[in-house]
């Protein structure tokens, strides 16, 4: 994705469209359960819009990007309780343009609404636009997610104003099928015309876990240096609840990969790691640590796939059973006090 900052007329078209939305309060005849598509004029990916505020809470008009987006709107809608931070870092992917209390906002918003000469005052009533990547803290917008944003605000208008005469505008004829505003070059204010369109979202594609080839001769030292297996390991990874910032990047949650003894809860160790990197670590850390440790367990629980795949091109050659269970409840105790631990160092 292109980085590059909005300019000063991306943001006022940006905020004009925010204004233009607001006004309209179409929250008090829409729910967010009335889902609509606006194809990105870019790159053809299709945002899945969702008006907030008809509980009188959040005001907002949140853009689900792609298949990825919307299936991570439709597990949050599913959860029967209130979401873990491990949902909402993992399923959110979107652009969002809330109205919020002066409170809220940042320094950046401040300057950008000073800059292009802007008042506002009330509750519920300063514009603030922010951007949901996976494992991501939210972040102000690039130029590409401005100008996407502002469109979506703009045809959001319509269908609003259009669904409100007719509710069942947004009934689809088939299932699993969207109302979509698709763009095409012609004479609007931004160049374009619009129609609408019913499609079906794009397949999800996952990312498969691929574990790396894990080092024959490395193997074969562990398993002359650690002849002998015992205990019960737990192991998984999960989220540190702060976000930590690097420089000008944009700030991020780590994984916490944690080793526990099944029989005891005893931390046998941890590791701290980007998202990026958990993945391509986890295999080192846990050889290095069978190493250091000079022990390895008959057996291994685990409750994620992505764990299972990782640890079973070692299992099978160490002789270590490997089992998926519902619960890690020794790790689930560790995780609590390693968690409370750090929140008090920090």
């Amino acid at each position: 994705m292109n980085e590059r900052l909005p300019s000063i007329q991306e943001w006022k078209d940006l905020y004009e469209a925010a204004i233009e939305f607001k006004e309209i309060e179409c929250w008090n005849w829409m729910w967010d359960t009335d889902i609509f598509g606006v194809q990105n004029p870019v790159n053809r990916e299709i945002g899945y819009c969702c008006v907030m505020g008809g509980a009188g809470k959040h005001y907002a008009l949140g853009v689900y990007l792609g298949s990825e987006g919307l299936d991570g709107y439709l597990r949050l809608q599913s959860r029967r309780n209130y979401p873990t931070l491990e949902d909402m870092l993992n399923f959110q992917k979107l652009l969002m343009a809330s109205f919020e209390d002066r409170k809220f906002l940042q320094k950046e918003d401040f300057q950008i609404i000073k800059k292009i000469g802007l008042k506002f005052s009330g509750p519920h009533s300063w514009p603030s636009f922010r951007s949901y990547r996976p494992g991501y803290h939210p972040w102000f917008l690039t130029s590409e997610e401005a100008t996407y944003l502002t469109l979506c605000l703009q045809q959001a208008i319509d269908v609003a104003l259009r669904f409100k005469d007719d509710p069942d505008l947004l009934t689809p004829p088939r299932e699993n099928h969207y109302f979509v505003r698709v763009p095409k070059p012609k004479k609007d204010k931004t160049g374009l015309s619009w129609r609408d369109i019913w499609l079906e979202p794009l397949p999800l594609v996952k990312g498969d876990i691929i574990a790396e080839p894990v080092d024959a001769d490395y193997l074969e030292k562990i398993k002359r240096k650690i002849p002998y297996r015992q205990g019960i390991w737990e192991i998984d990874f999960f989220y540190y609840p702060n976000a930590v910032k690097e420089k000008e990047e944009r700030p991020f949650y780590p994984y916490i990969i944690l080793w526990v003894e099944h029989d005891s809860g005893f931390i046998l160790s941890h590791h701290i790691a980007k998202p990026a990197e958990c993945i391509e670590e986890f295999q080192e850390k846990f050889l290095k640590l069978a190493e250091d440790y000079k022990t390895l367990p008959q057996e291994i629980l685990v409750k994620r796939e992505e764990v299972f795949q990782l640890l079973k091109p070692i299992t099978s050659e160490l002789g270590i059973y490997l089992r998926r269970v519902k619960r890690l409840q020794m790790l689930e105790q560790a995780q609590k006090s390693m968690l409370k631990f750090l929140e008090g160092e920090r």
